[in-house]
């Protein structure tokens, strides 16, 4: 990695992608600065000394207040510098003026990650990687200890959806934690009553075939074979969009959510999706 991925420029334009989104998967410091601001010019070259020192345990992003007024308003701005550390899309937190080397190093060293969001992190690698079980018991033990854990519960609700396990799932998301994963959790509500409805159905026959394939790719999900449940659920739309008001639409987005965009069935499906829909 370079020095100039450590610190970057960003503008309102690139602001959502570069500090928003990533500081989801590492801090992001945003120094709002300008040219003609004395202090400004004794922190900034601190702060990109100590993200370069950093060697990426953070991101630097630097804001020209005068070239971004919307983000100053939009942050409430009123001093320079001011800095403000986002981690999980939110500002955790920040300082205004050039304050002493000792104080800004404090600073960045308490934006290290937490014991709990590093035992998180373990047990999201165990979601990509599919070893759903796994995951459950990691992110199950991280919530048993702080319910408060949003992160901690949207990955649990996660790994028991791809087990099939809608009831446990639907249990999770009545207790669910304020935080940003609450809409997440949310919009994976769909599949965790399918699959509930699946659980307390079982196998008996159904009269309506579509309901009886929906059923039968739910429990795919289940079983693993992912495939060939996201197959049933094209299937299904391909004969009636709009059955159980679009279910198997919600069902895959649930299923791209969760596994993520890199995955390769997410890359296939969503394309065979969208050439069913439109």
């Amino acid at each position: 990695m370079s020095f100039s991925e450590y610190i970057l420029d960003v503008d309102e334009a690139t602001f959502e992608g570069e500090v928003i989104l990533r500081s989801h998967e590492i801090p992001v410091v945003v120094d709002f600065w300008a040219p003609w601001c004395g202090p400004c010019r004794t922190l900034g070259p601190l702060l990109e000394r100590l993200a370069i020192e950093a060697g990426g345990s953070f991101l630097l992003a630097k804001v020209n207040v005068d070239e971004n007024p919307g983000l100053s308003v939009r942050y409430g701005v009123q001093g320079i510098p001011a800095v403000k550390a986002f981690k999980q899309g939110q500002v955790e937190t920040e300082f205004v003026g050039a304050q002493p080397e000792p104080v800004v190093r404090s600073f960045i060293g308490n934006l290290a990650p937490t014991e709990a969001e590093d035992a998180v992190e373990n047990a999201r690698s165990l979601l990509v990687t599919h070893h759903w079980e796994q995951a459950e018991t990691s992110f199950r033990e991280i919530f048993e200890m702080d319910e408060t854990n949003a992160p901690a519960a949207l990955g649990l609700l996660e790994s028991l959806l791809m087990q099939g396990k809608g009831q446990d799932a639907l249990g999770i998301i009545e207790v669910f934690p304020p935080g940003n994963e609450w809409a997440a959790a949310e919009r994976h509500k769909p599949l965790a009553a399918l699959l509930s409805e699946v659980e307390e159905t079982g196998t008996r026959d159904l009269d309506d075939p579509l309901a009886a394939e929906l059923y039968q790719a739910a429990r795919l999900i289940g079983l693993g074979n992912l495939p060939a449940a996201m197959d049933g659920m094209l299937d299904i739309l391909r004969e009636q969009k709009n059955f159980r008001d679009g279910l198997p639409k919600q069902v895959l987005l649930s299923l791209f959510a969760i596994i993520g965009d890199q995955d390769t069935l997410t890359q296939q499906y969503r394309d065979e999706l969208a050439s069913v829909l439109f």
